[in-house]
């Protein structure tokens, strides 16, 4: 069985296959965020793979250090350098045994590292998908890389404190019976799989 480490390069590197070809005139493109069109989704999972990398180290970081820079029209760029930073972080020898603060979660915890690269795992099962779609295109995973993802989803707490506005996931959908194991994914973390088909029309 692979490592969290593992786990998450793999989801992380599906993310950067998407995003490297993404073009100018496609970061204003709408995404399943709401608050966010995909210039602005490129910007917030860049830092957050700064984020989850320096607290992986031990650093103590402040939310001011969390917080987006500026659109840029090298956002694929700047986001697939963001991916070897989160990588190196991670597969640091021993990384997983430390303790990581997190200033975003629950006005601040800290947590087993390995127990912050689940987190950031998950997050980016979701935000490929978050991507792909606002592309236009698939995405996907190993049956292992799904798997893992819904054990860590079904840990999410599905409360005020961790779910909805200034949070990582909305509320959990009501999964339906047939759904596969990426669309459980989303469902369970507030994402509906049938997004591109919320879009207004003209």
């Amino acid at each position: 069985m692979d490592t969290i480490q593992e786990l998450d390069r793999r989801a992380v590197e599906v993310s950067r296959g998407l995003v490297r070809n993404v073009t100018t005139a496609q970061l204003g493109l709408p995404t399943p965020c709401v608050e966010w069109d995909l210039g602005a989704l490129l910007a917030h999972m860049t830092v957050q793979h700064h984020g989850f990398a320096r607290a992986v180290a031990g650093e103590r970081t402040e939310l001011a250090d969390w917080q987006p820079a500026p659109v840029t029209e090298d956002m694929a760029a700047a986001y697939c350098s963001a991916v070897d930073v989160v990588i190196a972080a991670f597969g640091a020898p021993g990384a997983e045994n430390g303790r990581a603060y997190l200033p975003e979660i629950r006005g601040g915890i800290t947590v087993p590292a390995g127990m912050a690269m689940g987190f950031h795992f998950v997050d980016y099962v979701v935000h490929s998908w978050d991507v792909a779609v606002s592309l236009g295109l698939p995405v996907e995973f190993d049956d292992d890389v799904l798997a893992a993802a819904l054990r860590v989803a079904g840990q999410v707490p599905d409360d005020e404190a961790s779910r909805g506005p200034g949070t990582a996931f909305a509320s959990s959908l009501a999964v339906p019976d047939d759904a596969g194991p990426l669309d459980r994914v989303l469902t369970m973390l507030g994402r509906s799989p049938g997004w591109p088909s919320q879009l207004p029309t003209a």
